[in-house]
């Protein structure tokens, strides 16, 4: 099984292809891709990469760590799960509570 890694502070030109080919540089990629804002199409500024062991993760993370791609220094690290955000907290700023 893969590790995921975080990769942000990227280009907002930076495709998920380049993003693949960097880290194939250093190990087996998995896959790579930049997330996108929905309604616009850009690119947020970050991506995700999973490369096939966690060794070649933590070399990844090590080398590519603040090196620049595009005019910007990466900051690679490891990936950290999403929180669910509990069903005890509000979303889209709603509270269910009425100010009169």
């Amino acid at each position: 099984m893969g590790k995921k890694i975080f990769v942000g502070n990227l280009s907002f030109d930076t495709t998920s292809a380049e993003l693949e080919s960097l880290f194939s540089e250093v190990g087996q990629c998995e896959s790579a891709s930049v997330i996108t804002d929905r309604a616009t199409g850009r690119s947020r500024g970050f991506g995700f990469v999973e490369m096939s062991s966690v060794a070649e993760a933590q070399q990844a993370i090590n080398t590519l760590n603040g090196r620049e791609l595009q005019g910007r220094a990466l900051n690679v690290s490891e990936a950290k799960e999403r929180s669910s955000g509990g069903a005890d907290r509000p979303r889209g700023g709603f509270s269910g509570r009425r100010n009169y």
